[in-house]
């Protein structure tokens, strides 16, 4: 079990506005924070060339790269290898995951068998309530369709858009819990989703924090902030202190 109040990082793409990853860094650090989730912003997933550059970018600098994503699958094995190649390079347990419905089957095959070559496990991102994998119904089934290599990455906040509570799909979830994307959003009369600190909308960071134990979770925990584009860190800065008090 890993305490996230302490190792807690962020998802890349809060900052995607700056596409230097030195940059990216300054303004980890600014947050207090030493983990890092990566996206495609901020590292091009198919020249492999450029792979060590990246990773050593972070290295050198003391930021863990914690996982990528978040990754399409769509059975492409020749191209979705180079995922795996990356993230066992950098050092990464997990990789976040979207897979293509309309070749779900041989992409959840597909998938399996490079999580397995590379010992490396795949985390669903439940993208909202638009999404096909947005709601634990769907996700329900394909694990009791799929191995242990494939799991969950719960966004709390896409959660709270599908209608879902984010603390029972934690506890539903549990075993299969590889990563966390905690985000927070209130809702407009129309429902359109606005993001805010966590913890000041519709998430209960007490309650998360409780459920997270009572599942010995031991994946990875990242902030995803999306406001603020240019000026991001207030609000992320917010959001660490919030997620360490709670």
């Amino acid at each position: 079990m890993i305490d996230i109040t302490t190792n807690l990082g962020a998802q890349s793409y809060c900052f995607r506005h700056f596409t230097d990853n030195l940059k990216v860094i300054e303004l980890l650090n600014e947050c207090g924070l030493k983990q890092i989730e990566l996206c495609g912003v901020h590292a091009d997933f198919a020249d492999v060339s450029s792979f060590d550059g990246v990773i050593e970018t972070y290295q050198n600098s003391g930021v863990e790269i914690v996982a990528i994503g978040v990754q399409g699958f769509a059975g492409d094995a020749e191209r979705e290898e180079k995922y795996f190649e990356f993230a066992k390079r950098a050092g990464c347990r997990f990789i976040s995951a979207d897979f293509d419905i309309a070749v779900a089957p041989e992409a959840f095959a597909v998938a399996e068998a490079l999580a397995d070559k590379y010992d490396i496990n795949l985390a669903i991102h439940n993208h909202g309530g638009r999404h096909w994998l947005g709601n634990a119904q769907t996700l329900e089934n394909i694990f009791k369709n799929t191995g242990q290599r494939i799991g969950l990455c719960l966004d709390t906040a896409w959660a709270l858009d599908a209608r879902e509570d984010p603390i029972a799909m934690i506890e539903q979830f549990g075993n299969r819990l590889y990563g966390l994307h905690i985000k927070d959003f209130v809702f407009d009369r129309d429902g359109a989703p606005e993001d805010v600190v966590v913890g000041s909308g519709n998430l209960d960071l007490t309650k998360m924090l409780s459920a997270l134990k009572s599942v010995n979770f031991d994946g990875y925990a990242v902030l995803e902030y999306e406001g603020d584009v240019e000026n991001p860190v207030p609000a992320l800065q917010k959001c660490v202190k919030a997620v360490r008090v709670a």
